[in-house]
C-alpha cells in the first residue's frame, strides 16, 4: 500500500510504504492520528479542495468590490456607530485560512502523534504554503486600499514566525500598523476573537470576515451542535456575502462539539461521542 502526503521534508512528499500497516495497529491502541488521513490527502491531493478554497476567495473578492461602493457595509456584528468614515478593511483567521497546515498534519499521521506535539516547531519553521485563492484575495484587497487583518488563535510567542512565514508568502502587512492579531498579545485577547474584531472594527469599516470556523465570525466557542445550527441559520444572509467559509475538513470547534468540549476523554471515548453523532436514518440518536 502506497500513500503519499506533503510533509515538507527534503523531497517535497513522503511516500509512506508499508508503513500504513503500522499506523493502523497503533490506532487499535488508542492512536488517533489516522483520524485525520483523508482530511489530510483530501485537503493536499484532491482538485476539489482546490477548487472550493478558490470559489470561496473569488466570491469574497467579488464582495468585496461591492461593499467599497456601499459605504454603510460592515461585515462584523461588533461595528458600532456610523462606520462610513473608517477606512476599510477585511479580517481573515490564519491557520487553514490564509496558510495551509496539511503539512503538520501529514507529518502527525505519518508519526503517530497528535495536535499539540510539535505544532510551536512547525509554526517556527515557516514554511506553511497558502490557502488556494487567499494571497489573490488578499493582494487584491491590498490593491483596492484595504488594510488586511489577520486574527489568528495562535498564541503571541508565534508572532514572528507567523510574520515571517506570511511575508515569506507573499501576503500583504501594512506598514506601520499592527495587523497580525495573536491570542494573548494583549490583555482580554483570549480564544474569543470578538475582542480582536471590536479592536480593528474600531478603526476600520470591516467589509469582509473569511475564517475556516463559526468562531471566525461570531462566539459559539462552547456552543452545542444544535445552537452553532441555530446560529449558522440566523446569519444565512452573510454567507458568502460578507462572511467567506473556507473549507477544513481535519478539525474545528464542531468536532469538540461532538463531545460536548468534555476534556480528559480518552482516544476511545473521542472516537465513541462521535460515532453517536452519525445519522444513519435508522431512528434513535444517530438518525
Amino acid at each position: 500500500m502506497k500513500v503519499q502526503f506533503r510533509t515538507g521534508r527534503h523531497r517535497g512528499a513522503s511516500t509512506v510504504a508499508g508503513g500504513l500497516c503500522l499506523l493502523l495497529a497503533g490506532c487499535g491502541s488508542g492512536n488517533t492520528s489516522l483520524e485525520g488521513l483523508n482530511a489530510t490527502l483530501w485537503t493536499q491531493q484532491s482538485a476539489e479542495y482546490r477548487a472550493s478554497a478558490e470559489q470561496a476567495y473569488r466570491t469574497a473578492s467579488r464582495m468585496l468590490d461591492q461593499a467599497l461602493a456601499d459605504p454603510a457595509w460592515t461585515a462584523v456584528p461588533e461595528q458600532e456607530g456610523d462606520p462610513s468614515h473608517l477606512p476599510p478593511g477585511v479580517i481573515l483567521d490564519v491557520d487553514e485560512t490564509v496558510l495551509d497546515n496539511s503539512t503538520y498534519q501529514a507529518r502527525l499521521i505519518v508519526e503517530g502523534r497528535e495536535y499539540p506535539d510539535g505544532w510551536d516547531a512547525w509554526v517556527r519553521e515557516a514554511t506553511a504554503l497558502p490557502v488556494p485563492g487567499a494571497l489573490g484575495f488578499a493582494r487584491h484587497a491590498a490593491e483596492r486600499g484595504v488594510t488586511v487583518f489577520y486574527v489568528t488563535n495562535r498564541d503571541a510567542t508565534l508572532e514572528e514566525a507567523t510574520e515571517r512565514n506570511l511575508e515569506r508568502a507573499g501576503f500583504p502587512l501594512a506598514e506601520g500598523l499592527d495587523v497580525l492579531l495573536m491570542r494573548g498579545e494583549r490583555e482580554g485577547w483570549g480564544s474569543d476573537k470578538s475582542s480582536r474584531r471590536a479592536y480593528v472594527a474600531g478603526t476600520h469599516r470591516i467589509l469582509i470576515l473569511a475564517g475556516d470556523d463559526l468562531n471566525d465570525f461570531i462566539s459559539v466557542s462552547r456552543a452545542s451542535i444544535e445552537e452553532r445550527d441555530r446560529l449558522e441559520a440566523e446569519y444565512a444572509s452573510h454567507w458568502g456575502v460578507r462572511w467567506i467559509m473556507v473549507p477544513n475538513p481535519a478539525y474545528g470547534s464542531w468536532e469538540r462539539a461532538l463531545y460536548g468540549f468534555e476534556s480528559g476523554l480518552s482516544p476511545e471515548q473521542r472516537r465513541e461521542r462521535k460515532r453517536e453523532n452519525l445519522k444513519t436514518g435508522e431512528g434513535g440518536p444517530q438518525q
